[in-house]
């Protein structure tokens, strides 16, 4: 199946001159969300992962998911002041200044085996910023999954150290 025609393109969203990848036309085909489900299911089942790692808001719905069929955990990453115990937080530089992304404190532990999922891997600011935390708790990082990655934007630079997949790519805007 080919999950890139499942994908909605939106010019001008939110702003002029950015055409927005839209997953939800994806997400809501019983097929199309079946078949990414397994392609990353198929990347990570022999990783011996502990826990699935969403980055907000989008990184929850398929990364719940995962967590189930891998046999593992899920921990949220979310914007500050959204988790209700305490957290970790880390900034990321935005190309209009700067956000920061938090996590339970009590969320991962020492040894843990990390997949790290979200819908999109852009510049790469946010997925590294949840690197960050994830090692900062003691978790190993073994792999980084996207849906879409927007290759024209090198994300995956900040990235270097990491199993990065992604399933579909867009070349240019």
């Amino acid at each position: 199946m080919d999950l890139k025609e499942l994908i909605r393109t939106v010019p001008d969203f939110p702003k002029e001159g950015i055409m927005f990848r839209d997953i939800t036309t994806l997400l809501k085909d019983e097929k199309g969300i079946s078949a990414a489900l397994d392609e990353l299911y198929n990347l990570a089942k022999n990783k011996k992962i502990t826990k699935v790692v969403g980055v907000e808001s989008r990184g929850f719905i398929l990364g719940g998911a995962l967590a189930v069929k891998l046999g593992a955990g899920f921990v949220p990453i979310r914007k500050p002041g959204k988790l209700p115990a305490e957290t970790i937080s880390e900034a990321y530089v935005l190309e209009y200044g700067t956000d920061s992304i938090e996590i339970h404190k009590d969320a991962i532990q020492t040894g843990d085996k990390i997949l790290l999922h979200d819908d999109l891997l852009a510049t790469g600011g946010t997925m590294e910023a949840a690197c960050k935390l994830v090692e900062r708790l003691g978790g190993e990082v073994v792999q980084i999954s996207f849906l879409i990655e927007l290759t024209f934007l090198h994300g995956r630079d900040k990235l270097k150290k990491y199993d990065v997949r992604s399933l579909i790519q867009y070349d240019s805007e």
